[in-house]
């Protein structure tokens, strides 16, 4: 996809940048969860058990917990990666709990929480066809989103959705 800004009758061309570091894209996404994916950031750099999360936020909404990873290249998998996450989110419900309540500044309990809605984003400058078709049932609590950047500070996240019908039974 070419990119070009308009300056009277000429279109200019506008310069992919990429990101130099992953810390990069973290940064700028944390500032604002709640303007790209309407969530209220809850912490950076949690680590439980024996895993770092890069960053935990909350969905109102849904009163569920989204956990959101970046990636700077594409060569990992988002599969085991989510389910792992996923599994150590309600392996560990006290610990998430502790912290969304510290955030919140009141006691929350568990059935404050919808533990059925969490989801994993993902948010990477490129996917690679095995992971976009990794993701590609309906029901899958994993998102991807690919992020770029460009010469004139525009942003475009674009959210890789999936195309079946099917439903992974669980």
């Amino acid at each position: 996809m070419k990119l070009f800004r308009l300056n009277k009758t000429n279109l200019n061309e506008v310069e992919q940048i990429p990101f130099k570091l992953e810390r990069d894209i973290q940064n700028l996404v944390e500032v604002n969860t709640e303007s790209v994916f309407n969530l209220k950031f809850i912490q950076s750099e949690l680590s439980v058990d024996k895993y770092r999360i890069d960053t935990l936020c909350f969905d109102e909404e849904n009163n569920s917990f989204v956990i959101v990873e970046y990636k700077k290249g594409n060569s990992y998998s988002v599969i085991d990666q989510g389910y792992t996450y996923l599994q150590l989110l309600l392996n560990n419900k006290s610990d998430f709990l502790l912290v969304l309540s510290q955030h919140f500044n009141k006691v929350l309990r568990m059935e404050d929480v919808d533990w059925s809605q969490s989801r994993i984003i993902f948010v990477s400058p490129s996917f690679n066809s095995y992971q976009k078709d990794s993701v590609n049932f309906k029901d899958l609590p994993f998102e991807l989103w690919e992020i770029k950047r460009y010469s004139n500070d525009t942003i475009v996240l674009n959210q890789h959705r999936s195309n079946s019908k099917r439903v992974l039974k669980h």
